[in-house]
């Protein structure tokens, strides 16, 4: 996560700001075009201040940090194998198979031959969500749930990467909700569909067993300030306007469910 989160950092920049000549970031550089992902629409200076947003993790000993605790122990409790399996589904941000779930909740195909515009603005948005946490996780470097109570996360395969990246706030849990706020704009009338499918996927961070409850929550906040700073970006209001149009002409043309949703 840590590597992801400096990827999208050097996306935002630009890719002037890489040296070719290191391998090291050709190597960063070459998974992240893997992944999909492209510049943000907003600049570094920006995106809003998650440090003067938010207030500090709860402190140890503390009856929030005990809230955190019990939230837990209750979601890694109460998980069943459906809920544990989609928890690693949306652990994988890899376009295009992060967007299945989203289309599922939109009703419609997401995708660069069907929806291309929608596509693209999931893709560059998630850089300006995901961006936001970043300074607040160097900040305070809070423990991830698996480093305290000893039970294994998710994706065992991101254990040191997950280890040395800080808890709070959660990064899926920002551009989960941003997104789903995305497409309550783009299809209002699939609003509650899409927001309930944008906090899941944050949930899906406790039930993985990498954040705590008061880390998704935060990731929320700072996906709202995101989202309503990104409305005074002209470029961004196009898209969201070129997303609309592409729904609503796919919805006219008998466009299905896509396939293998859940029931």
């Amino acid at each position: 996560m840590k590597r992801f989160f400096l990827a999208l950092l050097i996306f935002s920049l630009g890719n002037s700001l890489v040296e070719a000549s290191d391998p090291a970031e050709d190597a960063l550089r070459e998974r992240m075009i893997k992944a999909g992902l492209l510049p943000g629409y907003l600049q570094a200076a920006s995106i809003p201040s998650g440090i003067d947003l938010l207030p500090p993790p709860p402190a140890e000993g503390s009856a929030a940090a005990a809230r955190d605790r019990e939230g837990n122990e209750r979601i890694l409790a109460s998980a069943d194998s459906s809920r544990q399996q989609q928890a690693k589904i949306d652990a994988a941000t890899v376009f295009p198979g992060v967007t299945h779930s989203f289309a599922c909740a939109l009703g419609i195909e997401i995708g660069d031959a069907t929806t291309p515009g929608l596509y693209r603005l999931l893709r560059r948005s998630l850089a300006d969500f995901g961006l936001s946490t970043r300074p607040v996780k160097q900040k305070y470097m809070r423990p991830r749930p698996f480093l305290v109570n000893g039970k294994p996360p998710c994706t065992p395969n991101e254990i040191e990467t997950l280890r040395n990246d800080g808890s709070y706030p959660s990064g899926h849990s920002a551009y989960g909700f941003g997104w789903g706020l995305i497409l309550a704009s783009v299809a209002p009338d699939r609003t509650d569909a899409v927001m309930r499918r944008g906090i899941d996927f944050g949930d899906s961070r406790q039930v993985c067993n990498v954040h705590w409850p008061s880390d998704v929550e935060q990731g929320r906040v700072l996906a709202a300030a995101v989202f309503a700073r990104l409305q005074a970006e002209a470029e961004f209001r196009s898209d969201v306007e070129t997303a609309r149009k592409e729904v609503a002409a796919a919805r006219a043309s008998g466009a299905s469910t896509p396939a293998n949703c859940p029931r």
